[in-house]
């Protein structure tokens, strides 16, 4: 058996009326107590599940079906760890609630839930209305007080997986694809497979491409190849990026961000389909380059 994680920054999670103990794990993984997760849903705490492999909330037969769906099932196990006064607690991983709560509307959108479950389906309406798959995390590093040291020691975690700290032999990450279909929405003339393309198509790359990695890559990417007294970039950003991580998202986003231009009359409507794809991202709100 593997030694449990200990608590490193605990505190408690409001969603609305509700309170949820919550902790980060000193590995990193974010819990919410087990109590506290039968508290949020109005349920009384009780002994095992009539379901093997199902928390004692969700273990109706009726609603197995929607927690096997999506591999979900995996962020429904018991998660047990260490309390600072080294007692052994058990929770579940963040994850966990909003699955949940996506389980029983979905099962209520079917017409399967009892007249008793009914009253879970409406919690859990008021619980998604204040988080999402990706806030639960955020919600609960701010909850307990991590997420200032987080930010200054997970973001150098994951610049060491996206930047390489030596520069790489230059390799054509960019298809044609990409310049063809931005001279297409500009309108722009000429060969858009020339080498002597607009300097501005740089500046629109960062802000479609490099600024939608994760944040504080392109910072780095620019501290690590500035500009030169001409105003040019020696190298490639690209150049910089680790082989297994870096260029990897980057095959993917350029694919993705092709798709979109591709389906644009012209860069307003790219510009409305980018705010769409990516809501957290202010960069979109500048017309200039649209």
């Amino acid at each position: 058996m593997s030694e449990l994680q200990k608590i490193a920054y605990q505190g408690k999670l409001k969603i609305g009326e509700k309170e949820i103990s919550c902790a980060i794990l000193e590995d990193g993984t974010r819990v919410m107590a087990e109590n506290s997760v039968f508290k949020a849903f109005d349920r009384p705490s009780r002994g095992n599940s009539r379901v093997e492999g199902m928390p004692v909330f969700l273990d109706s037969k009726s609603l197995v079906p929607y927690a096997e769906k999506d591999n979900r099932k995996k962020y429904l196990l018991k998660v047990s760890y260490l309390a600072k006064n080294g007692k052994v607690q058990t929770g579940f991983k963040a994850e966990m609630l909003p699955i949940i709560c996506d389980i029983y509307l979905e099962a209520r959108r079917d017409g399967i839930l009892t007249t008793q479950q009914q009253k879970f389906a409406v919690i859990s309406e008021i619980l998604l209305s204040s988080l999402s798959k990706l806030g639960i995390v955020a919600l609960i590093d701010e909850a307990t007080g991590y997420q200032i040291d987080r930010d200054k020691d997970e973001l150098q975690k994951l610049l060491s997986k996206y930047i390489s700290e030596e520069l790489l032999p230059w390799q054509k990450r960019f298809p044609d694809e990409y310049y063809i279909q931005l001279f297409r929405l500009h309108n722009w003339s000429g060969s858009p497979l020339s080498k002597d393309k607009p300097q501005v198509i740089g500046t629109i790359t960062n802000r479609i491409v490099y600024d939608l990695l994760p944040k504080g890559v392109l910072e780095k990417l620019r501290e690590l190849n500035p500009l030169t007294e001409k105003g040019f970039r020696q190298h490639k950003h690209h150049q910089f990026l680790t082989p297994e991580i870096g260029n990897e998202q980057l095959k993917t986003h350029l694919i993705q961000i092709i798709g979109y231009m591709k389906i644009s009359r012209s860069m307003v409507e790219l510009r409305e389909i980018l705010q769409r794809a990516y809501p957290d991202h202010n960069g979109f709100q500048k017309e200039s380059l649209f």
